[in-house]
């Protein structure tokens, strides 16, 4: 299964063609070919290492907000114990 992920735009490099996003608290430098269109302050859908989208803030927020939704169903599910394993 492949994700995309939006990240918020910070800089552009001076010829356009990569940027530099907010990766939770670090950065992640990005290809922009694809979205020649984003702007600093922008939210990018990025896939492989490249912006493939350029998403407006509410769906952004949107996205992210789902994943953290799955993180904490995560923690939630444990595995149920096996009432037949003895170790």
């Amino acid at each position: 299964m492949c994700l995309a992920r939006p990240f918020k735009l910070l800089s552009l490099a001076p010829d356009g063609l990569s940027g530099v996003v907010d990766a939770g608290g670090a950065t992640l430098t990005v290809g922009l070919i694809l979205t020649p269109e984003a702007k600093v302050g922008d939210f990018v859908l990025v896939h492989a290492g490249a912006a493939i989208e350029v998403l407006a803030d509410a769906e952004a927020q949107t996205i992210l907000d789902a994943f953290d939704d799955f993180a904490r169903l995560n923690d939630l599910v444990a595995p149920a114990d096996d009432p037949h394993d003895r170790h």
